[in-house]
């Protein structure tokens, strides 16, 4: 079956800010890369239904904390459009449990027992991966089809068209994403990755969780609820 990204359901305001990224040749290049993988019996994750879950729950107009990721998990289930975050039924990744480590040590909030982080895509948190699609068991494998040309563009939109967002860079890879984002209109925090291999580099302790809503509450704004419970 063919891949058409052009009847794939997307929030209506995210359609309208990038309907020009969808005419230009990369955004084909991405979906002929995906179809000849498909045509050649290679897994994809996240499902189709769920490549753009992070724009339906998080709509353009409701965005005010973005996190990024590299690209969706690569283990079978595992990805469901959101970064760092698994379905309901998959074991927690090793980057997800420093998160709620951090979590808990920043905001005392115990760690849950469902890792999906739908409910706070939900609640304003914009989490996009750079790359959208990966395939099975290969991680990075799809960061040079286009997909980060795609995502720039998103960041750039969401830096151009909004203000008082922040930005949430935990790793050298998101840091870089920092030029497209206009400092003097947005919040930018920074961080090493979750991982294993970096988060005792100061990814423990650096409290981004109560700075966000340290910068809403300064601003007369309603805090998130980091809680999942």
């Amino acid at each position: 079956m063919a891949i058409d990204f052009f009847h794939i359901h997307m929030d209506s305001s995210r359609k309208d800010v990038l309907s020009d990224e969808f005419q230009k040749p990369y955004f084909a290049h991405i979906q002929e890369s995906l179809l000849q993988q498909t045509q050649a019996w290679h897994t994809i994750y996240p499902k189709w239904s769920d490549i753009f879950n992070a724009f339906n729950l998080t709509p353009f107009d409701q965005v005010k904390v973005v996190i990024l990721g590299q690209d969706p998990y690569h283990g079978e289930w595992e990805a469901h459009g959101l970064c760092f975050s698994v379905q309901d039924w998959v074991r927690q990744p090793p980057s997800l449990k420093n998160i709620f480590k951090e979590l808990q040590s920043d905001l005392g909030i115990t760690p849950p027992v469902s890792w999906n982080l739908t409910k706070r895509a939900e609640q304003w948190v914009f989490l996009l991966n750079a790359g959208l699609t990966v395939m099975k068991d290969t991680p990075n494998s799809h960061k040079d089809i286009g997909w980060h040309t795609f995502t720039d563009a998103v960041i750039k939109a969401i830096s151009d068209r909004k203000e008082w967002v922040i930005f949430l860079l935990w790793w050298a890879f998101a840091q870089k994403k920092k030029e497209l984002v206009d400092t003097t209109r947005h919040f930018v925090l920074e961080a090493p990755h979750p991982s294993p291999f970096s988060v005792h580099k100061w990814f423990f302790w650096c409290k981004h969780f109560s700075k966000v809503n340290q910068i809403f509450k300064n601003r007369g704004e309603k805090e998130i609820n980091w809680d999942l419970k």
